[in-house]
């Protein structure tokens, strides 16, 4: 499998890569003088954290390839829009390209909750690469995003979702009670498990956790729990991951998709293939740091969970994907998908 995915990647970027440079060879002197289109591209982080960086880059890649010709201004959170805004944002085309995060968006697009990944779902990056490229998950989710005015770009990949608490959690008992920040399906997960879920932003956690608003909080991975120093407030990290990793897309507002000419499409669509590679690979360089980072600054793991823990666990996440598929004809598709592995 990892061969295949190592196969299936080189295929992704290298050919994308080589049609954008292509072009771009030939456009780059053309347009050096003023920018045909300006996009603005809103992404989750705050500016100079890790993965706010990457984002950053990204923009800077379709600049530089597309020869200036696409000027992109980048917006982190705080900065003029709200996480929970960047989907209608770009659906509006107030943001021309966007990377948000889907559970915060489930009411308006019911399929991103099975695109980011349900519990119960692998957390192998070959499987997970497969199941998108190859087994159908882009052509659904093109569509899904298509019919709400957005064109839907290469995914990327990110790691498991992890559980910090205020509190130790010495057995699943614990979590009753809890007000977790966990939303979309990672909600529905952890009132399973007798907790109360509590929806917002990533750029709010530090503050609900400081003011004990909340008890707890997922991060979209390790990562996002150490650059916003999560642990200084919460130092307990529960050993069992909600989902094994995430899945992540980056979109754009259809009608300024429709006014590129193709060379400058293949040229973004190179940039987004690069994104997805580079968040995958520095991302699980990044986790191990993050943890020595935050065990430094005290934090701890949970116990080892018992038998009976982990089987709570897994059974709080059983009826789920049941659940999401009667969400809309997308999810039901995905689900489907998601069975036949």
């Amino acid at each position: 499998m990892l061969k295949k995915f190592a196969k299936l990647k080189k295929q992704i970027v290298t050919g994308s890569l080589s049609v954008a440079l292509g072009v771009g060879a030939v456009t780059a002197t053309a347009s050096a003088y003023a920018a045909e289109h300006n996009w603005r591209f809103a992404n989750l982080y705050t500016r100079g954290t890790a993965f706010g960086d990457v984002y950053g880059s990204m923009a800077e890649n379709i600049e530089t390839m597309s020869g200036g010709r696409i000027k992109v201004k980048m917006m982190y959170a705080g900065e003029g829009v709200d996480t929970r805004g960047i989907l209608g944002g770009v659906k509006s085309g107030l943001i021309t390209m966007g990377a948000h995060f889907q559970p915060m968006n489930a009411g308006e697009l019911p399929a991103g909750i099975v695109e980011v990944g349900l519990p119960g779902g692998t957390a192998d990056v070959g499987e997970l690469s497969v199941l998108f490229h190859e087994k159908g998950f882009n052509e659904v989710l093109t569509r899904a995003y298509a019919e709400q005015g957005m064109v839907y770009l290469n995914p990327y990949i990110q790691p498991p979702v992890y559980l910090l608490t205020k509190k130790p959690i010495n057995s699943v008992e614990d979590f009753k009670g809890l007000k977790l920040r966990a939303p979309g399906a990672y909600g529905k997960f952890v009132r399973n498990l007798g907790a109360s879920p509590v929806s917002m932003t990533w750029s709010e956690i530090y503050t609900g956790l400081a003011t004990g608003v909340i008890d707890g909080s997922i991060g979209s991975n390790l990562i996002d729990h150490r650059d916003g120093n999560h642990a200084e407030v919460a130092k307990y990290m529960y050993r069992l991951p909600l989902a094994g990793a995430q899945v992540l897309p980056v979109v754009v507002n259809k009608k300024a998709w429709d006014k590129l000419p193709d060379d400058l499409k293949a040229i973004v669509k190179a940039a987004t293939a690069v994104h997805a590679r580079d968040q995958m690979t520095k991302s699980r360089l990044w986790e191990s740091q993050a943890i020595a980072d935050m065990e430094a600054k005290g934090m701890k793991w949970s116990p080892e969970p018992s038998e009976a823990d982990k089987a709570a666990w897994a059974k709080a996440g059983e009826n789920l994907w049941g659940e999401y598929a009667k969400s809309d004809k997308f999810s039901a598709e995905l689900v489907e998908i998601l069975k036949k592995q």
